[in-house]
């Protein structure tokens, strides 16, 4: 049984209109009860993917969530939305967990988020059997697969799953996965004809920028001194590096602190509250920490070293910008970086899986390296083909120059089918430059009909252009079958003669600048000065409440009251993310200073949206006449307002809920009198009939008082 729909599910819960792209898909896949595999990036609202369905259908929804951090906050966030949620893990006392279970068990719970340590332990599993649950969701589910980035051997166990509730719907979430991880997820969690939903990848609004790894520490000073009071992190190699980088950082006047897995786990918790709440803006830390960070307004991710591969990458950029607003994603790099993941990954005992990660680290680097829009290779690496450059890359902005390389890309194509896709990119090679080598005589790769076919061509400029191609989506590469390249079918387009393909020419990397800030219009001045005054009053309630300010308003949200200026509860409720809950929460204190801010801009001289009629009523709380008004104004405006304007603001403030006592400008007998007669057809003179049916005896601003008091 479902109650309401998804759209006003959506509305009522979380203040939005409408789904993101393939949201509703999913939900409609849940509510029929199937399994459904989702892919989507962070920040893209996978969460409202199992969330709203929760809401929908009786019974509890089982949430597996990895980090107890993530889920505390996930929990606190949906209970401010008035939904009921809870988290069960090692962090309360068993009262505390008997008390949730009562409630499971009494129905009083929707949403209950536990580790996969806590579902498998003990007798919890015979706890859930005694539940009615309405659906898995299994978020982070990469983690399940070994050719994923974050293994993690707790969460193979979870395909036990659909052995206990075969009937009950699983969906699986990830925001990084390329088609290899995904494959395994579905195989490792038993998952009945799932669905796969796989969303664009493309953060749109995030800025990707790689450069060289010299001079980083005042490469980041000067990008941050443009930024003020802007929530970051920057992720290190070694906790050595986190702990320098930020006393640096402080050292230069910045709200920095560090974090990595070694410190005091009090210590690790309070650094990651007090920038969860705005306190510390910028955090150095290893890849420890991020996973459980569900903090909108981050602005920018600073790689001050290379990560060890795309997905890693991919993820950790991905937690800016989480509101969908601008975003950096800055990569510094250096050979001295590279050297340093080798050595880690040549520590490994397992071969295979050792070979693995130096083919991801080979991909990374590449990434580094490209000379093409690095936004069509992020997209690529995830099977999602992209052909059109971003133009909002350090490449697109500082492009190279291209050539036509269709036929190069065709004789490589040729090669690689005639060796039968069993071979990397170094063996292709050698078969394109006709090298007789030990490997290609022993499989005959000598006799085939394109060996030699691009000895024109040097061995490493093969590569790089290789490595483009790979980018651009014409070969993939299989993890799982010694690292061979495979033509994808971009590749099958150009060997049939039906897509063309422009190849870059090899060159020395230039790093672009980012473009000049231009000079701001006096409304984006103003927009700025409300959104600060915004953001000043949500972190004085958050503080008041001892909690994260997001879970307030996001800033995307704040934003959007920047932008529209919503003056009355009708206008603020039509704000997205703005809920009927958090309108009695926060709805008038956030109006009142949004009205305070606008008027002082206007009086300083601002254009504001509808602040005329708020300057008037500031002035009316004062105890001031229409005439009395139009005077103040005029000293302090130095223009004079038209007494009829001045009155058609009381009137238009009283119908939108101001309060504005209108009979302070007129009286019972007159109104009584005027409302007799505004039924009456008053033809093409409308109310210079009345007026001269009383004799002049009551003005046109108590004729439209008396209409406005009627409600019309």
């Amino acid at each position: 049984m479902h109650t309401a729909s998804p759209e006003a599910t959506l509305q009522q819960y979380f203040g939005y209109k409408q789904f993101r792209p393939l949201q509703k898909d999913i939900i409609d896949q849940v509510l029929a009860g199937n399994d459904a595999l989702v892919l989507m990036p962070t920040g893209g609202g996978k969460s409202l993917c199992y969330q709203v369905p929760a809401l929908m259908m009786e019974g509890i929804a089982i949430v597996v969530s990895p980090l107890i951090a993530l889920m505390q906050d996930q929990v606190e966030a949906l209970q401010r939305n008035d939904i009921a949620a809870a988290f069960y893990n090692s962090t309360q006392t068993s009262s505390e967990q008997s008390e949730i279970e009562r409630q499971c068990m009494d129905g009083k719970i929707k949403l209950l988020y536990v580790s996969p340590e806590k579902l498998l332990s003990g007798t919890f599993i015979e706890f859930l059997q005694r539940l009615q649950i309405n659906l898995f969701a299994i978020d982070e589910a990469h983690c399940i697969s070994s050719w994923g980035h974050d293994f993690r051997p707790e969460y193979a166990q979870l395909k036990m799953l659909k052995k206990v509730f075969p009937s009950v719907p699983v969906v699986a979430l990830t925001a990084t996965a390329d088609k290899t991880t995904r494959n395994d997820i579905l195989n490792q969690l038993n998952l009945q004809q799932p669905e796969t939903f796989l969303a664009s990848f493309d953060r749109e609004n995030i800025r990707l920028h790689v450069s060289p790894g010299q001079n980083r520490i005042k490469k980041i000073i000067k990008y941050l001194e443009t930024r003020p009071n802007q929530s970051g992190i920057i992720y290190c190699l070694s906790r050595k590096s986190t702990e320098q980088i930020a006393q640096k950082l402080k050292d230069a006047g910045f709200s920095a602190d560090y974090y990595h897995a070694k410190m005091d786990s009090n210590r690790r918790a309070a650094v990651q509250q007090s920038f969860l709440k705005d306190d510390t803006h910028i955090i150095c830390a290893t890849i420890a920490f991020g996973m459980g960070i569900d903090k909108p307004n981050v602005r920018f991710v600073i790689h001050y070293n290379m990560p060890k591969n795309v997905e890693g990458y991919y993820q950790e950029i991905g937690r800016a910008g989480r509101d969908g607003l601008k975003s950096d994603a800055i990569l510094f790099y250096s050979y001295g970086d590279v050297k340093i993941l080798r050595e880690f990954i040549h520590n490994i005992d397992n071969e295979g899986f050792k070979a693995l990660q130096f083919a991801k680290l080979e991909r990374m680097l590449q990434f580094a390296d490209a000379d093409i829009c690095r936004r069509r290779i992020l997209l690529n690496y995830f099977n999602e083909n992209f052909q059109q450059d971003c133009g909002n890359c350090d490449v697109c902005r500082n492009p190279p120059q291209k050539f036509d390389g269709t036929i190069l890309a065709q004789k490589a194509l040729s090669a690689c089918l005639r060796v039968k896709q069993q071979v990397g990119i170094n063996a292709l090679i050698d078969v394109l430059r006709g090298a007789k080598n030990q490997q290609i005589i022993e499989n005959g790769y000598h006799q085939i009909k394109t060996f030699g076919a691009g000895k024109d061509v040097s061995f490493q400029d093969w590569r790089d252009y290789l490595q483009q191609m790979i980018n651009l989506g014409v070969f993939e590469i299989a993890y799982d079958q010694n690292l061979a390249l495979k033509t994808a079918e971009l590749g099958n387009q150009i060997l049939a003669g039906a897509q063309k393909l422009l190849l870059s020419k090899p060159t020395e990397k230039t790093f672009a600048k980012a473009p000049a800030e231009r000079p701001k219009s006096k409304k984006a001045v103003a927009k700025e000065g409300l959104f600060e005054a915004l953001r000043t009053l949500r972190k004085q309630i958050a503080d008041s409440q001892s909690i994260a300010p997001h879970i307030i308003f996001n800033d995307a949200t704040l934003t959007e009251m920047s932008d529209n200026r919503p003056y009355t509860k009708a206008d603020f409720l039509e704000v997205s993310g703005v809920t009927q809950t958090k309108m009695e929460q926060y709805g008038q204190t956030f109006i009142n200073e949004i009205v305070r801010v606008s008027v002082a801009q206007y009086q300083a001289g601002a254009t504001v949206k509808g602040a005329s009629p708020l300057t008037t009523y500031q002035l009316y709380k004062q105890g001031l006449t229409p005439k009395e008004i139009v005077a103040e104004r005029a000293k302090a405006e130095g223009k004079a307002l038209n007494p009829v304007t001045v009155e058609g603001h009381l009137i238009s403030l009283y119908k939108k809920g101001y309060s504005v006592d209108l009979m302070r400008f007129t009286n019972a007998t007159a109104v009584s009198d005027i409302q007799q007669v505004l039924h009456q057809d008053l033809g093409e003179d409308g109310f210079k009939g009345i007026h001269e049916q009383f004799g002049g005896k009551y003005s046109y601003f108590e004729i439209r008082i008396a209409k406005a008091l009627l409600g019309e």
